[in-house]
């Protein structure tokens, strides 16, 4: 198993809103919502057969970077996945506090 990044674009259908999203090599979450899915043992490398939905269940910033802190529905495993330009933060979190 290796913990260097692997980059795979990928073009996927959301899990959680069903959005189409077109992947640039980075893209591990739906930019909509912010859910993703549970395959990656390590960034990019598609070990991981649990395949459960990664719910967003928090975010945390560092140095103006956000994380988002995903669960597995499934098997309960807590990632942090780093966001992207496009992905719409500033929508999940007044969701949060709604």
């Amino acid at each position: 198993m290796s913990q260097k990044f692997i980059k795979n674009k990928e073009d996927f259908v959301c899990g959680h809103c069903q959005a189409e999203i077109i992947g640039n090599g980075f893209t591990n979450h739906c930019p909509r919502c912010l859910w993703s899915r549970h395959v990656d043992n390590f960034p990019g490398d598609r070990a991981n057969d649990c395949g459960g939905l990664m719910e967003p269940i928090g975010v945390e910033t560092l140095g103006g970077q956000y994380d988002i802190i995903h669960r597995c529905e499934k098997c309960s495993a807590i990632k942090k996945n780093k966001t992207a330009k496009e992905d719409d933060i500033g929508g999940y979190l007044t969701r949060m506090i709604e």
